[in-house]
C-alpha cells in the first residue's frame, strides 16, 4: 500500500537528516505543519435574506446560525467540527478571543443583537459534533446584508484568496441579479471552486423555471458552475421523521456528496500534489550529488567534462545569490511597476466614481436624499476598493511565476503561497448639514425682496398721480418677494450640492490615501515573501550543485582498487532516492 502524503514527507525528512540536507528539511517541514492542517474553508454568500444561515444549519444538522425573519447576520460565523458544541468570539486582534455559551450566539452576530457590529467582532467560531464537517470543511456563513456590492460584499471578497471554495446562496423567488453575476465573476478570479445553490424551493413553484434561467445565465457569463436547488425546510422536517425520500427531494444529498468528493476531495488532491511537488524537488537536488559522483566512477575519462559543467553550473546558481540577479531585478521592476499600476488603477476607479457622485449630486437635493446617497457612496467605494484588489491579487500571481522562471523547472515547483488580505475600505462619509430655510425665513426674504420692489415701482407710479402703494405697486412688490424667495431657495441648494460634492471628494481622498498606503504595505510584504522564498531556493540550488562538483572530484581522485566499493554504495543510496522519488510521483498521480 502507497504511503500517504504525510507518510510520505517523514520518510523524505528523514532521507534529508541522513544526508546532512538541513535546509531542504526545513522546506519540507513547513509543508508538513501545512499538511496537518486539513481545513478546507467553504464561504457561503449571498444576498440578504437568501437562506444562507438555515442552509449551513441543515448541512450540520444543528442550530449553529441564528436564523429568523427579523435577524440578518452582521459577524462571519466559522462552522468547524469538535468533539463538544462551543463557541468563540474573536476581536479585532487574533489574540482577543472570549467564549460564551452557544445558546447566546445570536446576541453577537446578528444585526439585532450586535447592530452593526458594535462589538467590533472580526468573527465568531462554532464547534459541532457533526461528521459532515470530520473531513476538515469548515463552513462561514458571510453577512449579506447591503447586497454583493456593499462593503460586506468588499469584505467577503477580500478573504476570497484565503478559501477553497464558494457557495453562492440565491432563493427561487427571482433570477440571478447583475450584482451576483459581477461577484461570481470576480471571485472565480481568485477562487476557481464556486458552486451554486438554489434555496427555498419549496415555497416557489416555478423554481424550476427559475433555475433553468439561472443556468443559462451563469453560461452567459462564462460562470463555470453547477446550480443545485434544495429546501433546507424539506431536509430539516427529513431529518425529524427520518424520511430519506424527502431527504433526497431536498437536494441535499447531491450538496453534500459535492462537499465531500469534489470540494473536500479536490482540496486533498491538491494537497497530495503539492506534496509530491516538494518531495520531488528534494529528492532532484538529494539525487544530483550522487549521480555526479556515480557518472565520476563509471567513465573517468569524461570526468574532467563532467567538472566542467558542474562548474559552470555552479556559477550560474551562485549568480542566482547574487544582489544583482536577474530575478532580484525582475522582483524589483515588478514590484515597482506594480504598484504604480495598482496605484493609477485605484485612483482611476475612484475618478470614476468621484465624477458619477458630482453628476448625482447635480441632479438631487442633498437635504433629501442623505441616507440612500451615503449608503450608495459606501458601496461604490467598497466595490472599487475591492476590484482592485483583484486585480492586484492576479498582478501578484503573474509577478511571481514571472520570477519563478529564472529558476527554471526548480523555480515553478517551488511558488509560494501568495493568500493575502485585501486592504480595509474604513473612510465613512458624513453629509454636511445644510442650511435650513423654514416659513419664517421664506417670508422675511419675501418681504424683503417685496419692499423693494414696491417702494420702486410706487415712486415710479406717483408720477402717474397714484399713491406709493397702490394695485401696481404691491402686485409688483408681490412678484419680487416670490422670485427673491425662489432665487435664495436655488442659491441654497447649489450651496447643499457644492458642500455635498467637497464632503465626497474628501471622502475620495481618504479612501485613496487609506486603501492606496495598505496597498503599498502589501506589496512590499509580497516582496519580501517573494524574495526570502527564492533567496532560500537559491541557496539550497546552490549547496547542491556544490555537493555534486565536490563529489566528482573526489571520484576523480580516488584509486581503483576502492572504486568498485564506492558504485556499489552510491548505487543503493541512489535507488533509495529514487524509490523515495518514484513514490511521490504516485502520489501525484
Amino acid at each position: 500500500m502507497p504511503p500517504t502524503a504525510a507518510e510520505l514527507l517523514d520518510l523524505a525528512i528523514r532521507a534529508t537528516a541522513a544526508y546532512r540536507r538541513e535546509d531542504l528539511g526545513e522546506r519540507l517541514a513547513v509543508a508538513r505543519r501545512r499538511l496537518l492542517d486539513p481545513e478546507v474553508r467553504v464561504l457561503v454568500v449571498g444576498e440578504f435574506k437568501q437562506g444562507k444561515s438555515l442552509l449551513v444549519n441543515s448541512l450540520v444538522d444543528a442550530p449553529v446560525c441564528p436564523v429568523d425573519d427579523d435577524l440578518a447576520t452582521a459577524v462571519p460565523t466559522l462552522v468547524r467540527y469538535a468533539p463538544e458544541p462551543s463557541v468563540v468570539l474573536v476581536g479585532d486582534d487574533e489574540h482577543q478571543r472570549r467564549q460564551v455559551p452557544i445558546d447566546q450566539l445570536a446576541q453577537h452576530v446578528s444585526e439585532a443583537g450586535n447592530p452593526g457590529n458594535r462589538e467590533r467582532l472580526r468573527y465568531a467560531e462554532v464547534g459541532v459534533p457533526r461528521t459532515v464537517l470530520s473531513g476538515g470543511l469548515c463552513l462561514v456563513d458571510t453577512p449579506g446584508v447591503g447586497g454583493l456590492d456593499s462593503a460586506h460584499g468588499a469584505s467577503t471578497m477580500a478573504v476570497l484568496p484565503t478559501a477553497d471554495a464558494v457557495i453562492l446562496v440565491s432563493d427561487a423567488a427571482q433570477e440571478y441579479t447583475g450584482p451576483e453575476l459581477d461577484f461570481l465573476r470576480q471571485a472565480m478570479k481568485m477562487c476557481p471552486t464556486v458552486l451554486c445553490v438554489l434555496t427555498k424551493t419549496d415555497l416557489y413553484p416555478q423554481w424550476r423555471r427559475i433555475a433553468e434561467l439561472n443556468r443559462g445565465h451563469l453560461a452567459a457569463a462564462d460562470v463555470d458552475a453547477d446550480l443545485i436547488p434544495v429546501s433546507s425546510t424539506l431536509r430539516q422536517h427529513a431529518i425529524r421523521t427520518q424520511d430519506s425520500q424527502l431527504n433526497d427531494e431536498s437536494g441535499f444529498p447531491e450538496l453534500i456528496h459535492r462537499l465531500r468528493h469534489d470540494i473536500l476531495g479536490q482540496a486533498a488532491a491538491l494537497a497530495d500534489r503539492s506534496v509530491a511537488n516538494d518531495v520531488l524537488s528534494v529528492t532532484t537536488q538529494l539525487s544530483a550529488s550522487m549521480q555526479a559522483e556515480l557518472a565520476a566512477y563509471r567513465d573517468p575519462h569524461h570526468a574532467e567534462d563532467l567538472i566542467a559543467q558542474l562548474t559552470r553550473a555552479r556559477g550560474r546558481v551562485d549568480a542566482l545569490k547574487e544582489r544583482s540577479a536577474r530575478w532580484q531585478q525582475t522582483l524589483n521592476d515588478g514590484v515597482s511597476d506594480l504598484i504604480a499600476d495598482i496605484d493609477y488603477d485605484l485612483r482611476d476607479r475612484m475618478r470614476h466614481l468621484l465624477r458619477e457622485a458630482e453628476e448625482e449630486l447635480e441632479t438631487v437635493d442633498p437635504a433629501t436624499v442623505d441616507e440612500e446617497f451615503t449608503l450608495w457612496l459606501h458601496q461604490r467605494g467598497a466595490a472599487a476598493a475591492s476590484a482592485n484588489f483583484v486585480w492586484t491579487h492576479q498582478r501578484a500571481q503573474w509577478l511571481a511565476r514571472q520570477v519563478a522562471e529564472h529558476f527554471g523547472d526548480a523555480g515553478e515547483q517551488a511558488l509560494p503561497d501568495l493568500s493575502f488580505h485585501a486592504p480595509t475600505a474604513s473612510s465613512s462619509f458624513e453629509m454636511p448639514a445644510g442650511e435650513r430655510f423654514g416659513i419664517g425665513q421664506k417670508v422675511i426674504t419675501g418681504m424683503r425682496g417685496g419692499y423693494g420692489g414696491t417702494i420702486m415701482i410706487g415712486m415710479l407710479s406717483t408720477v402717474a398721480g397714484l399713491t406709493l402703494l397702490n394695485p401696481v405697486s404691491v402686485a409688483a412688490g408681490l412678484l419680487l418677494g416670490r422670485k427673491t424667495v425662489k432665487d435664495e431657495r436655488k442659491r441654497m441648494l447649489q450651496r447643499r450640492q457644492s458642500e455635498a460634492k467637497s464632503a465626497a471628494r474628501r471622502f475620495v481622498d481618504d479612501l485613496i490615501f487609506q486603501v492606496g498606503k495598505e496597498s503599498r504595505d502589501l506589496l512590499r510584504e509580497l516582496q519580501r515573501t517573494l524574495r526570502d522564498h527564492f533567496t532560500a531556493h537559491a541557496q539550497e540550488l546552490s549547496r547542491s550543485v556544490q555537493e555534486a562538483l565536490s563529489a566528482a572530484q573526489q571520484a576523480l581522485k580516488a584509486d581503483a582498487g576502492s572504486r568498485d566499493g564506492r558504485i556499489k554504495d552510491v548505487t543503493a543510496e541512489l535507488s533509495r532516492v529514487d524509490h523515495l522519488a518514484g513514490l511521490a510521483r504516485e502520489l501525484a498521480r
